[in-house]
Parts: C-alpha cells; sequence; structure tokens
C-alpha cells in the first residue's frame, strides 16, 4: 500500500496556500476552467464544511503518489487506499486551524465515518447532495489532472478558502501592555508585512488618534483607504487633521520613492488647491532624494511646509515621551483599527503572529 509522505505534504500545503495568498492581495485569481469555479462555488455556498477540506486531502494525496485512488480514503478500500482520516489530522486540519480558516474538527470525525468512500453511492447516506456532488466533480478533475493541472486545481481550491477566511470576523489576539521595545519590534514587524501600504496608515492613524486623545486636543482626524485617489475625493492626502473647520495637517503615507517630481505634483494639486500650510509625507523605508528636500526646502520660503518622516521612528518616538498611560491608548486605537471587518483578513492574521512571537519572546 503507498506510504504518504505527511512531511511533504505539509510542505506542499504551505506553498500553495502562500501563493494563494499572494493571488488573494494581488487582486489575481488563479485560472481554472469554468466547471471547477461553478464546483467550488457548489462547494464553499454548503455548510457542510467536511466536504471542501476532505478535497484538501485528496489534492494532496494525488500530488504525493499517482498510484492512490483518491477515491479510497480509508485502507480498508484496499491496496490503492489512503489514510484520509490520519493525512487530515497530521497536516490539514492543523494547517487549516493555524492560519484561522473557519473549518470543523475533521471531515473523517464528521460526514465520512463508516470507511466511506467518494463515489456516488455515499451520498445516498449524506443530507446536503449539492456540496458532495461538487466535492465528486472536483475529484473527477483531479484524477484527470496531470501533476501541473493538480497543483493548479489545489492552489484554486486554497484561494477560496483564502477567500472564505477573509470574509471571516478573525478575532485580533489582545494584549494589555507593551514595553517600549516591545512596541519598537511590533511596529518594525507589522510593516515588513506586505499590505499594498495599509498597515503604515492603519498605524499612522492610530498614533494621531493617540495624540488628541491623550492631550486632549480639539483635532477631527479623517482618513480614507489606500485605493481611493485623493483627487477624486476631495482631500489632501491619506489622512487629514482639521480643528474648528480648518486643515492644519495633511498626511500622504507612502511606500513608494519620494522624488522631486512627486513632490512638485502634490504642491500643484493638493497644497496650493487645498491652501494647505503643513503637509507631511511619511515614508515607510524609501529616503526621499536630495532633489525632493530641496523641493521642500523651496516651498518652505513660499509659507508652505512640507516634511518628511520615517514612520516607525515617529511612532516609536512619540510612543516613548508620551507615558504608559497613553501608549495603552494607543494598543486600543491600532486594535480598533486592525479590527474593522474591511481590514484584509491576512494583516489580522500578521498581527497574531507578531503578538504571539512578542509575548512568548
Amino acid at each position: 500500500m503507498p506510504a504518504l509522505d505527511y512531511e511533504k505534504a505539509a510542505d506542499i500545503l504551505a506553498e500553495l496556500f502562500a501563493k494563494a495568498e499572494d493571488s488573494f492581495q494581488g487582486n489575481t485569481t488563479p485560472t481554472v476552467e469554468t466547471a471547477i469555479q461553478d464546483a467550488a462555488d457548489r462547494l464553499f455556498a454548503s455548510s457542510t464544511q467536511s466536504y471542501r477540506e476532505a478535497l484538501i486531502g485528496c489534492g494532496l494525496a494525488r500530488m504525493l503518489d499517482r498510484s492512490i485512488n483518491i477515491r479510497h480514503p480509508y485502507m480498508s478500500h484496499g491496496v490503492d487506499a489512503f489514510n484520509g482520516r490520519t493525512l487530515d489530522e497530521k497536516v490539514v486540519n492543523p494547517f487549516l486551524q493555524d492560519r484561522m480558516i473557519p473549518c470543523s474538527k475533521g471531515p473523517y470525525l464528521a460526514s465520512f465515518r463508516r470507511s466511506v468512500d467518494f463515489t456516488p453511492a455515499t451520498s445516498v447516506g449524506l443530507r446536503d447532495k449539492e456540496g458532495y456532488n461538487a466535492l465528486l466533480d472536483y475529484v473527477s478533475a483531479l484524477e484527470a489532472a496531470n501533476e501541473s493541472e493538480a497543483r493548479g486545481l489545489i492552489l484554486y481550491l486554497l484561494y477560496r478558502f483564502v477567500v472564505l477566511r477573509d470574509a471571516a470576523n478573525i478575532q485580533l489576539s489582545r494584549i494589555s501592555r507593551l514595553s517600549l521595545e516591545q512596541y519598537q519590534a511590533l511596529v518594525g514587524r507589522l510593516l515588513q508585512v506586505q499590505s499594498g501600504g495599509l498597515i503604515p496608515v492603519l498605524l499612522s492613524v492610530a498614533m494621531l488618534h493617540t495624540i488628541k486623545a491623550c492631550y486632549g486636543l480639539p483635532w477631527k482626524i479623517e482618513w480614507q483607504g489606500i485605493n481611493v485617489a485623493d483627487k477624486a475625493s476631495g482631500v489632501g492626502g491619506d489622512i487629514t487633521v482639521t480643528q474648528d473647520g480648518n486643515v492644519i495637517l495633511a498626511i500622504e503615507v507612502t511606500e513608494r520613492p519620494i522624488e522631486k517630481a512627486r513632490v512638485v505634483s502634490t504642491f500643484n494639486t493638493k497644497i496650493v488647491r487645498g491652501g494647505i500650510e503643513d503637509y507631511l509625507f511619511i515614508y515607510s523605508s524609501s529616503l526621499p532624494t536630495d532633489d525632493a528636500r530641496q523641493a521642500a526646502r523651496t516651498y518652505f520660503t513660499q509659507g508652505h511646509e512640507i516634511n518628511f518622516l520615517q514612520v516607525a521612528e515617529w511612532i516609536v518616538n512619540n510612543l516613548g515621551t508620551i507615558g504608559a498611560k497613553c501608549r495603552t491608548i494607543f494598543t486600543q486605537e491600532v486594535l480598533a483599527l486592525f479590527g474593522r471587518r474591511d481590514v484584509p483578513a491576512v494583516v489580522k492574521m500578521s498581527w497574531n503572529d507578531i503578538v504571539k512571537e512578542l509575548i512568548s519572546a
């Protein structure tokens, strides 16, 4: 009988899931045939989680050994069978649990007991026949696929799990207090997460709300999503701070390099039109070029301040001076922003992973 390499199965699952996450973040759906998309739609519309979870194991078994009959998930089925329950318990279910994907305790503890196989006859004893038939359609596609095609089918299936997770309300790990050193590590690690620029914005907004609360400032802080054009929305930047109806600070949070052309464009299209006297570029890592700084000095003589701050340094320096009570406010603000339903699951997962490592350390 075929002996599955569970360590290799875990490696394949981790590799393909990472690619599925990249596709989701890049708004790029893995390409599969329409029939597979339809089968996946029915699988993920089903309330029976076991169907889609068992399918991951079938796909991995297909990748590991083509001599396996992936319709036979119990060793009692014969010499071409595989141990679906062990594969699920050793690899698949722990992986889903670790990645905080909504899942059952295991398909072989719920829907597929008593040595059932993945054939049409099994549907007789199942309530959700539509979902089970979708599983069979996917199994048929895996059977007919070569190695490359099988990888594509598993990748698409995992992509749909990423979509499922993103629609779920992932709970953030709560922290009551951190040392300044831990805050520095937390901010630094968060800024390394690929978020399309969202994390720097969230951290900056949290810091501004903290300063407002800490010093009792009469600020109104407005911010927008990273994909909303400033020009279209009529604001001067990603974050706008107003007081008594007047803009006192406009902020652009960026991960892109800041060059002279960008400073000039910002001045002409936002600063002058909005009558903004104080404009701030908060950047993640790419330092402003010398000619960008020179352009800012030129505009200073015209009554408009354009300044540049590195986001991690700005946040940590503020945290170091506002005191422990206000650092707790910052934590609360970050949790509130990261916990929003429109924040991608991968960002929340990154928060949980980093906090777990910091606390354990």
